[in-house]
C-alpha cells in the first residue's frame, strides 16, 4: 500500500506540475500574444505615417516645382511696374511721348510669357478691401457712396503666381 500511495502522491505531483506548467504556458501565451498585438498596432502606425510621409513629400515637390520661379518673378515686378507706367504715361494725351510699336510687343510678348507661367496680375480698383490680398497706403474720403471700404486706386499691382500671392497689391481705400 505504501508503493500504491508514493504511485498516487508522483501521480498527484505530475498532475499539479502539469496544471503549473499549463498554467505558465497560457500565461506565456496570452503574453506573446499581447506582445504581438502592440507590434501589429505599432506596425500599422509606422505604415500609415510613412505614408503620409510620402504624401506630404510629394506634395511638397510639386509645390516646390510650380513655384521654383518665384524669387525670378519677384525680380521682374519692379520691370513690369516701370513698363505699365510708360505705357500709361503714352497713353496719356497730354503728353506727346510716345511707345513704339516693337517697344509695345515686347510689353505684351513679356506680359503673355509670365502669364504662361503662372503669373497673374491682381484686379484691385473697385473690390471690396480684403486685407487678406490688399495692403492699404492711405485712406481718401469716397468719391461716392458705392466706393465705401473699397478700393479707390491701385498704386502698385499685386500678382499672383499659381494662385500663390507673390506680391499684395498697394491700394488707396475709400471711407
Amino acid at each position: 500500500m505504501a508503493d500504491t500511495n508514493k504511485a498516487e502522491e508522483k501521480m498527484k505531483a505530475k498532475v499539479k506540475s502539469k496544471k503549473s506548467k499549463g498554467k505558465k504556458v497560457d500565461k506565456q501565451v496570452e503574453e506573446l500574444t499581447q506582445q504581438l498585438e502592440e507590434a501589429r498596432d505599432k506596425h500599422l502606425r509606422l505604415f500609415a505615417e510613412f505614408e503620409n510621409f510620402k504624401k506630404r513629400n510629394s506634395r511638397e515637390r510639386l509645390d516646390l516645382l510650380k513655384n521654383a520661379a518665384q524669387d525670378t518673378m519677384s525680380a521682374i515686378l519692379p520691370i513690369l511696374d516701370d513698363f505699365d507706367r510708360a505705357k500709361k504715361a503714352a497713353e496719356d494725351e497730354k503728353t506727346e511721348e510716345q511707345l513704339s510699336e516693337g517697344v509695345l510687343m515686347v510689353y505684351n510678348k513679356l506680359y503673355s510669357v509670365l502669364g504662361n507661367k503662372g503669373l497673374k496680375p491682381m484686379v484691385s480698383t473697385g473690390e471690396v478691401f480684403d486685407p487678406e490680398v490688399h495692403e492699404a497706403i492711405t485712406e481718401i474720403p469716397a468719391p461716392s457712396e458705392d466706393l465705401k471700404g473699397k478700393v479707390v486706386d491701385t498704386v502698385e499691382k499685386g500678382y499672383y503666381l499659381n494662385d500663390k500671392i507673390i506680391r499684395f497689391a498697394k491700394v488707396v481705400v475709400g471711407k
